[in-house]
């Protein structure tokens, strides 16, 4: 029995440690409705962050994901400063008509034709700076991009931003 416990305690410690040190998953994070998350922003008083992102093909933006936003540090920094916003181009077509209908949009909107590309926007809508492609210095790089603006932000209007489609 003693043996048994001691085992049972070893494997115990071992998964707590395992999963103390892994990537938090930030999915739940991550809105995907547009005009949801400008809503969100505007009464929190927060930038949106765009994601645009192939996140079933993309390279670059899954090493991204795994290096910085399921990073704890990431989700903390975020849920104090952002609206996260993942506008997704899945290879295998999982997402709903609606969704994929409102990506495509926004695309056009921000011009992208790379993956991945970061947008930050205003609680207003205003964008604010674009960044595409992989960023090195992972974390730092991303809260380095993301401070040098202002960091309080005043609503105006119906904090709606209009999408042309």
């Amino acid at each position: 029995m003693k043996k048994y416990l001691k085992y049972l305690f070893t494997c115990l410690s071992a998964a707590v440690f395992i999963t103390a040190s892994s990537p938090t998953k930030s999915s739940e994070e991550w809105r995907t409705d547009y005009k949801k998350a400008l809503e969100q922003a505007v009464v929190e008083r927060k930038k949106v962050l765009l994601n645009f992102t192939g996140s079933d093909w993309c390279r670059w933006c899954i090493r991204f994901k795994e290096e910085v936003f399921d990073r704890p540090e990431f989700v903390q920094f975020a849920k104090k400063h952002l609206v996260l916003v993942r506008v997704d181009f899945p290879r295998s077509g999982s997402l709903p008509r609606r969704l994929l209908e409102q990506n495509e949009r926004l695309r056009k909107e921000y011009r992208v034709r790379e993956f991945p590309t970061f947008v930050l926007l205003d609680c207003n809508g205003k964008k604010l700076r674009e960044r595409v492609g992989y960023m090195e210095g992972g974390a730092t790089e991303m809260g380095r991009w993301i401070h040098l603006l202002p960091s309080h932000c005043k609503a105006s209007g119906s904090g709606r931003h209009k999408i042309e489609g």
